[in-house]
């Protein structure tokens, strides 16, 4: 069952920020992941929200979780934690 990576983010350093983008995209890509949504127009329609919204589709969770602490991502994780807020969770798809 495929599981989804619902990412929100305000980024502080775009410069900075920049780094973990060129690093997290090929991470993301050897594990399977498609970016289905990432940086376009968000409308808050309930509730509140961060300025940038990721999703990205993964296999299943095994997978997702896999990237998400595998070496590469984490590399690229040094760049983004310092520099943004974000709310990063993985969501089971039905």
């Amino acid at each position: 069952m495929a599981a989804y990576a619902i990412v929100q983010v305000d980024v502080r350093d775009a410069e900075e920020y920049g780094k973990y983008a060129e690093l997290a995209g090929p991470a993301v890509a050897k594990y399977g992941g498609e970016f289905l949504a990432r940086g376009g127009e968000v409308v808050v329609m309930e509730g509140t929200t961060r300025a940038r919204c990721v999703i990205i589709r993964f296999e299943d969770m095994d997978t997702a979780k896999r990237f998400y602490h595998g070496q590469e991502y984490q590399e690229a994780l040094a760049y983004a934690l310092p520099v943004s807020t974000r709310d990063y969770k993985f969501v089971e798809g039905v």
